[in-house]
């Protein structure tokens, strides 16, 4: 885990020193707590993970309702919920320039060496990618989700894409599928594209056969219930299997927009002792429902290689899927490969927000230098200050006891 970040043909003599060497890492995506999902629950695990391996690291999101500003989570970890403008299913509006200045400042004030940004339907990620290379910033990727080729929707996202990673340093895929798909739509040398399946540990979603009623089948759905989950594929399998299958029985956990589709298909076949619907679920609940399953289904549009599986999976049900560091490029390089890269007419379009991005953080240097950015003290991991002022404190409270 500690090297995977620079993993690329031309580092090899350099990987017991890179093994060794520790990084001040920045998580960004829209997606991310009190939200509830698989990337957002990725982002935490492996933010986690890292920290225990000696990195220091900060998620950057943006404000969710009145959660603003800075918080701090297990073992220091620090969340900036930055304020920007949410445009779409909790992802950012983005001009590309707006964020700048904040994202700068962070980098700036957490000596930032790798930008890791999470899922191609966040912009805030693609943002900050953008940023983090006029910055000189080191750069990973990590893709959760599986797009077409003939949707409008699809070939703007990919085109979006393509720019993104054209100089991103490591590509992260979470299954083989994802990888192919990815190096397919963003034009991407396999080299630079790792695959590291999603995990959850066991411990915490053991099977019990006890809790599950033998007399009929019953088949679990947790998603959120949005369009690219595939709820409208679920509401249209669910009346036919119930036709077909008299002991087939559906949980279904989760919220959204899309919940007025199953309720209008459980009213319409009248299936309501057949079809429970169990709104929003806490994650430590997750469990509980799953146990009670047989069948894990899940009919997401888009996704690679869902948590939700691997969980499902853990507590013994059958599932059922429907589907290195790298020298700083100068602005001249950055410029021929964008170029190159994406095309005549959309390589020269943002090779000129390249220049532009860049004059914007020439101006920005020049009213807020670096050395005036404070920088933040170190909070995370069991040397951090954060543990330290905790043991501290409670050395304190003992020696008074004393």
């Amino acid at each position: 885990m500690d090297n995977y970040f620079f993993q690329n043909s031309g580092v090899s003599a350099d990987a017991s020193r890179l093994h060794s060497e520790r990084h001040n890492i920045c998580m960004v995506s829209d997606f991310f707590y009190p939200n509830m999902g698989g990337v957002e629950s990725h982002i935490y695990q492996l933010s986690q993970c890292l920290i225990e391996k000696g990195h220091k690291v900060v998620i950057v999101t943006h404000a969710y309702g009145r959660r603003k500003g800075v918080r701090y989570l297990t073992n220091g970890l620090k969340v900036y919920y930055l304020p920007l403008q949410v445009m779409y299913n909790q992802s950012t509006a983005t001009t590309c320039f707006h964020s700048l200045p904040l994202l700068r400042c962070v980098f700036v004030r957490e000596r930032i060496t790798v930008v890791h940004a999470h899922s191609s339907f966040s912009a805030m990620a693609h943002d900050a990618l953008f940023h983090a290379k006029t910055m000189g910033l080191n750069t990973v990727f990590t893709d959760h989700s599986l797009f077409g080729f003939a949707d409008v929707s699809s070939v703007l996202t990919n085109k979006l894409l393509t720019v993104s990673l054209c100089d991103t340093n490591h590509i992260v895929c979470v299954s083989y599928t994802s990888k192919e798909n990815t190096v397919l739509r963003a034009a991407l040398d396999p080299e630079i594209v790792s695959v590291i399946p999603n995990a959850v540990d066991p411990t915490d979603f053991t099977p019990d056969p006890s809790q599950r009623n033998d007399d009929r089948i019953t088949i679990v759905v947790i998603s959120r219930l949005v369009y690219r989950k595939g709820i409208d594929l679920l509401g249209g399998i669910i009346p036919e299997l119930c036709l077909k299958h008299p002991c087939l029985h559906f949980l279904i956990g989760g919220e959204g927009p899309k919940r007025i589709v199953l309720e209008e298909v459980r009213e319409k076949y009248q299936l309501h002792d057949r079809v429970r619907l169990l709104g929003a679920l806490e994650h430590k609940d997750v469990r509980s429902v799953l146990v009670q399953g047989h069948i894990f289904l899940n009919t997401s549009l888009t996704e690679a290689f869902c948590m939700a599986i691997v969980e499902g999976a853990s507590c013994g049900l059958q599932v059922y899927d429907r589907v290195v560091r790298e020298e700083v490029l100068p602005l001249d390089r950055r410029l021929r490969r964008l170029r190159a890269h994406c095309g005549p007419v959309a390589g020269s379009i943002f090779a000129f927000v390249a220049v532009l991005d860049f004059l914007f953080l020439l101006l920005l240097q020049w009213l807020v230098p670096d050395g005036v950015i404070d920088l933040a003290v170190n909070a995370t991991g069991p040397h951090g200050l954060w543990r330290n002022q905790k043991n501290k404190y409670s050395n304190e409270v003992t020696m008074e006891r004393d």
